[in-house]
């Protein structure tokens, strides 16, 4: 039985060469690949069609999600796993909408876990921790904001004024205050204070301190 090929994806070059010798040196893997960044991943992929790909979030050039969307446009039975440092349920459900097969935290003493992950996705499976399978349950459990809904929530993120958000996103006022009764009922909140830290405990938006 031939190893597992993987290909590793991750700017940052410590990591990477962390994750890529603990992988190699592992019984029955093999790396066939590494990138940096987004561009080079995507061409590496065409090109070497590795068992599994463990994708990072965070890339240079445009997110690990995207990259997953590309590399399922050329090939639709990719197996992907991202690895990042947020569990926020909207980046959980954004790597499931993309088609990433698994997704795992960075955090250290991880090498079991990549392996089991990576023999998992590569038999066919998937792997999604109890926790990140929580996020994904919350989400289908929850009511989808529309994009309007979420183009006001990012105005309400910014600190914006009714006002404001009537200029910005060219609306009427009663437009305005039945989207954001509609969102404060979607996300379960009394007002905008819970809406925004709700918002943001789901990944929904991101706010710059």
């Amino acid at each position: 039985m031939s190893d597992i090929s993987v290909m590793v994806v991750d700017d940052n070059a410590i990591l990477r060469m962390g994750l890529t010798n603990a992988i190699d040196s592992a019984e029955g893997f093999s790396i066939v690949g590494e990138a940096a960044n987004a561009e080079k991943a995507l061409r590496l992929y065409k090109d070497l069609l590795p068992d599994v790909v463990t994708m990072d979030y965070n890339l240079p050039d445009f997110d690990g999600v995207q990259c997953t969307e590309k590399i399922m446009a050329f090939n639709p039975g990719a197996n992907i796993i991202l690895l990042t440092i947020n569990e926020a349920e909207e980046e959980v459900w954004q790597a499931v909408e993309a088609g990433c097969k698994g997704y795992l935290l960075k955090r250290a003493g991880q090498v079991e876990d990549v392996l089991h992950a990576l023999s998992e996705v590569a038999s066919g499976g998937t792997y999604f921790p109890a926790n990140v399978a929580k996020k994904i349950q919350q989400r289908l459990n929850h009511e989808m904001l529309t994009p309007r809904e979420l183009d006001v929530l990012r105005c309400l993120g910014e600190g914006s004024s009714n006002k404001e958000i009537m200029d910005t996103l060219q609306l009427s006022e009663s437009t305005v205050k039945m989207h954001l009764s509609n969102i404060r009922k979607k996300l379960n909140a009394a007002d905008r204070t819970q809406a925004l830290i709700e918002a943001v405990k789901r990944g929904l938006i991101h706010i710059e301190e």
